[in-house]
């Protein structure tokens, strides 16, 4: 018999698995959460609080309570109606268990349970259950509690019900993830879901959010758990009042859209301030943060550019009356918060991060563009203040056009494009391809002579660059060093000719000398990249090398240590009476090549963290308050966190 003739015989129906249940979640987890890495561990407390945040859409729940318990389990408490308990006409079994146990059965799919929602795959709750050690559901309904134990997807018993006339309704799910799924650990971190809570709760106005971390009693002297309370009547209006905290703002009034239109409510959330040179639009659709846009993004922008142009004629301030202001001249200093619930929506992608019913760029465009042409009527200072910097932006946008150009004849022909600085890499390929920013030229002459030729370019910087969360387009074309970094990456014009094809390296590392000054020019340079061109942090192309603090000598060994935390721990292991050498590495330059190659370049040894935004909303905030022009709420962000941070070794 051939080999070809054997492989086919051994493919029958005994190799095709049927994966029934919940058996598929757990064989694939990634298809479900996307990641069983931090990020898909958190994605299941969203999962549940969505359903709360659901039943409070749907106006049948103000309060919710998310506890993360000292076992390592997290919990959802809701004042909802409480999952129905009554036995399910298809499967036979009590919907709470059908809810927990099978795939895409839930509440949102008819026009019954949730006009509304923002989980509409209905896989929340059973995904959570199927990733889970363990999940407990107490449900309070119709005068009743009913509780079930489910463990790793399967019911413990059935539904165990009793008598609680007194205790209102909702639910409660408590769940502990399963370390056979989530390898790398089960430690929620709490900045990280008390950002999800807060924009929840901006998002939802009037809903009380009360997040309590029961961990921090056991370190807390007074046994007391961390809580925190989140609610906010204003709703978006106070998200942007939030966001605008730290800036000076143009108006002191935030303009307001609440309207409702073929069955899609749309609320926006709109301020410009005086001290900003971008914009910052934050999209929602359902609850969901719409990070790629969508039709009420484009209905938003299309609406403002076609407004403010309006009143710009109607109040004579374009001399040329064919010239209009562009959208971006416009947006110029714009913190916006728009949110849209969509009874219908059609979510491009797996992820849910853009809108697509393009019926709804239209009802935006509507509903804003009437409230926002009665409100700057009514208020003509308002108007005339937006106007005036709409104008500074749009000359100033002229300035550097002109300073653009420069940096556009320097590539027209590609043997004059890249820097003389640049030390290049032989390789094309930007795939393989990395870059080393270093400061100045003694780590750069270390760097180039340590380094893979093959596929490692070094780009030294001298000194500081500038910090354009302060600067407008004209000074950064102008600024010698940005000029490098633009040429050398090929990242084009800011906002205009960015596409991945023109990357010349995909992998963008920032590395200084650990110390403040290091730091200092590391977060320069991703204010940078954050502001100059954000999909570069999007799309992961962004790290930070790690080089070591310390190198410990005992005889003819040697350990290299990264923090303290490992200094300590080898000095442990070597005894009281151990004779060695510790070597403080005060910056790059004194490592020999070898050295730098071997702890901080060598893609087998090296240790490096890739940027990522978990939270757009926080890292704008901080950018502005580290990078700002105020100088109080720097000197308080840096006193509240000076004691967590060790500046050889940001956490980035």
């Amino acid at each position: 018999m051939s080999d070809a003739i054997k492989v086919e015989a051994a493919y029958g129906a005994e190799q095709i698995q049927v994966l029934e249940g919940l058996e598929p979640v757990r064989k694939r987890p990634g298809m479900y959460i996307g990641t069983t890495g931090p990020r898909g561990l958190h994605h299941l407390v969203y999962e549940v609080v969505d359903n709360s945040v659901d039943e409070a859409l749907a106006g049948h729940c103000d309060a919710i309570v998310v506890t993360l318990h000292a076992d390592g389990s997290a919990s959802v408490t809701d004042n909802g109606r409480g999952i129905p308990t009554d036995i399910h006409p298809r499967t036979g079994r009590s919907a709470l268990e059908t809810v927990l146990t099978v795939l895409h059965a839930g509440g949102k799919f008819g026009s019954g349970g949730y006009k509304v929602s923002g989980g509409l795959h209905g896989v929340g709750i059973s995904v959570v259950n199927a990733l889970s050690e363990w999940v407990e559901v107490t449900v309070h309904r119709q005068g009743q509690v009913h509780r079930q134990r489910f463990e790793r997807g399967l019911p413990i018993g059935t539904l165990v019900s009793e008598d609680a006339p007194d205790a209102g309704t909702g639910t409660a799910v408590r769940f502990r993830p399963d370390l056979e799924i989530f390898s790398g650990g089960i430690e929620f971190d709490y900045h990280t879901l008390s950002a999800r809570l807060r924009e929840l709760a901006y998002l939802n106005g009037g809903v009380r959010i009360v997040f309590r971390d029961e961990r921090a009693a056991a370190s807390n002297a007074a046994g007391e758990a961390h809580e925190e309370v989140y609610h906010y009547e204003g709703g978006i209006k106070e998200y942007v009042a939030y966001m605008n905290a730290e800036k000076d703002p143009l108006h002191a009034e935030i303009i307001y859209v609440n309207a409702t239109k073929d069955g899609v409510q749309v609320e926006a959330a709109l301020q410009w301030c005086v001290d900003a040179y971008s914009d910052s639009i934050l999209g929602f659709a359902n609850n969901i943060r719409t990070v790629d846009g969508g039709t009420h993004i484009e209905g938003l922008k299309t609406v403002l550019t076609r407004t403010l142009n309006t009143f710009a004629k109607k109040r004579g301030k374009r001399k040329d009356a064919d010239t209009n202001l562009a959208g971006e001249n416009i947006r110029e200093g714009l913190t916006a918060v728009l949110s849209v619930k969509v009874p219908e929506p059609e979510f491009e992608g797996q992820t849910k991060t853009k809108l697509g019913n393009t019926e709804v760029r239209g009802i935006v465009d509507t509903t804003v563009g009437e409230a926002l042409g009665e409100y700057l009527e009514f208020n003509p200072q308002v108007i005339d203040l937006i106007l005036e910097k709409a104008i500074q932006a749009f000359n100033a946008a002229e300035a550097a056009r002109r300073a653009r150009e420069l940096v556009r004849r320097k590539s027209v022909l590609e043997s004059s494009t890249l820097p003389g600085k640049l030390a290049d890499c032989s390789s094309r390929d930007p795939s393989e391809s990395e870059i080393y920013i270093v400061e100045g030229d003694s780590a750069g002459g270390s760097a180039k002579q340590g380094r893979d030729r093959r596929f490692q370019a070094i780009l030294p910087l001298r000194g500081k660059i500038l910090n354009i969360e302060k600067t407008d387009d004209a000074k950064i074309y102008k600024n010698t060093e940005i000029q490098a970094l633009i040429t050398a990456l090929g990242l084009g014009i800011k906002g205009e000719d960015f596409e991945e094809k023109n990357l010349r390296y995909h992998r963008i590392v920032i590395m200084t000398d650990a110390d403040v000054d290091g730091a200092h020019i590391r977060t320069l340079l991703l204010t940078f990249f954050y502001r100059y061109q954000k999909a570069l942090v999007e799309g992961g192309y962004i790290y930070i090398a790690c080089p070591p603090l310390y190198k410990v000598e005992r005889g003819k060994n040697h350990n290299y240590c990264y923090n303290e935390n490992e200094l300590k721990k080898v000095l442990s292991g070597f005894g009281e009476k151990a004779n060695y050498n510790i070597q403080r590495f005060k910056g790059l330059g004194e490592m020999m090549p070898k050295q730098l190659w071997e702890t901080t370049m060598d893609p087998e040894t090296r240790m490096m963290k890739r940027v990522e935004i978990e939270d757009a909303l926080e890292a704008d905030r901080i950018f502005t308050i580290l990078m700002g022009d105020k100088v109080a709420p720097r000197r308080e962000f840096i006193e509240t966190h000076s004691a967590e941070l060790d500046f050889a070794q940001l956490d980035i």
